[in-house]
């Protein structure tokens, strides 16, 4: 928001509070997210089968126009020189989808069928041939069964993305132009005064200072953070809003024998009853300039809204106004909650074995 505002209007005074010592260390932290530049290429739940039997490709197409749409921002910002080394926080890496069983089989492939006519999917392919499978995730297919169905489309136009790094040159770019970044700065209060201004109060971690700012515009950023922050500012659109905070874990290979061995991000099927979120996906991940292998995600839980965040955000969020919706949310998703208290309760070995499934030698002993 901010890039952008200083593209369109360069006169405003812009000022950013950031309750941690630096920039991106939540969601958009590297190591807290899959990294995915989600596009729709190897999401199999951004496409539906309809009552017909042929494959709707709808929704796939407005995620990918949406990703299109980032990547033209970050080469605005690169062509203009205002962000550098896109390396650092972009790669192209495949995205594949590999399915098991007949029927996903013949999913798959009609789903490549209506995916491929389309001029944003140019490029995919797909292949039920153990031999070409071999050759596109040798890891994956080293020692599974030769009479499984399996399957998988590729496209090589997919990406690998560092949001953390983007976010910290984004960060350096809006210093540049004069913009006032506050860290370990944590908003107490958001009222909105008779003049329709609003007045932000702040203290400063460090110093334990607080100080008040007025503003005719503010923006809270997403994240887990944001729900107590519109609570504090009024708005009817506050209102009767509820968060549940439910995380993802991955599992991470470090050992460079093995993670050289896969290089894509394959995406699987969800589980019958199983809710999107725990689509199981193999990632290649470049960190720190390293490869790295991520496996996930498994659902957690705790009360705390951010990884920084108290133990108390979720008791304290709970408010008369969103009493109701946060009771009519857990009775309406009995099965998602279920879902939740199994993901909770795997051991490391449960957990291998739904690793398994996509490397079915995978082993558990630590450098493995």
């Amino acid at each position: 928001m901010g890039v952008l505002l200083k593209e369109l209007a360069p006169d405003w005074k812009i000022s950013v509070f950031e309750k941690l010592a630096n920039a991106g260390e939540e969601s958009s932290n590297e190591w807290n997210n899959a990294g995915t530049g989600h596009a729709a290429l190897c999401e199999l739940n951004y496409t539906n089968v309809k009552p017909d039997g042929t494959v709707d490709i709808s929704k796939a197409i407005t995620i990918n126009e949406q990703f299109q749409t980032s990547m033209q921002f970050w080469s605005y910002l690169v062509t203009r020189n205002l962000i550098q080394k896109p390396q650092e926080f972009i790669r192209a890496l495949p995205h594949m989808s590999v399915v098991q069983g007949e029927s996903n089989v013949e999913f798959l492939k009609n789903r490549f069928k209506a995916l491929s006519s389309n001029p944003l999917f140019k490029g995919m392919e797909f292949a039920d041939d153990p031999e070409k499978l071999m050759e596109w995730i040798p890891l994956m297919m080293k020692d599974r069964s030769s009479d499984e169905m399996i399957a998988a489309t590729k496209i090589d136009t997919g990406t690998d993305v560092n949001f953390g790094a983007l976010t910290h040159k984004m960060f350096d770019h809006l210093e540049q132009e004069n913009v006032e970044i506050h860290y370990n700065h944590s908003v107490t209060d958001i009222t909105r005064g008779s003049n329709g201004r609003w007045d932000v109060k702040i203290r400063n971690l460090e110093s334990g200072t607080i100080d008040t700012h007025t503003a005719k515009f503010v923006f809270i950023g997403g994240g887990g953070g944001s729900l107590h922050l519109l609570q504090k500012s009024g708005i009817p659109e506050s209102k009767q809003i509820g968060g549940f905070p439910v995380s993802g874990i991955f599992m991470t290979c470090n050992n460079p024998a093995i993670v050289e061995q896969h290089h894509a991000k394959v995406y699987g099927k969800a589980k019958v009853g199983a809710p999107p979120m725990s689509v199981p996906h193999l990632d290649t991940r470049f960190i720190d300039n390293e490869k790295k292998l991520l496996f996930g995600p498994f659902a957690g839980f705790s009360p705390k809204f951010l990884k920084y965040g108290s133990v108390l955000d979720l008791f304290t969020s709970v408010k008369a106004n969103n009493l109701f919706t946060m009771l009519a949310a857990g009775a309406k998703n009995m099965g998602l909650t279920k879902y939740l208290i199994q993901q909770v309760l795997l051991s490391k070995e449960q957990r291998m074995n739904e690793l398994r499934e996509f490397i079915p030698n995978a082993k558990s002993k630590i450098g493995t």
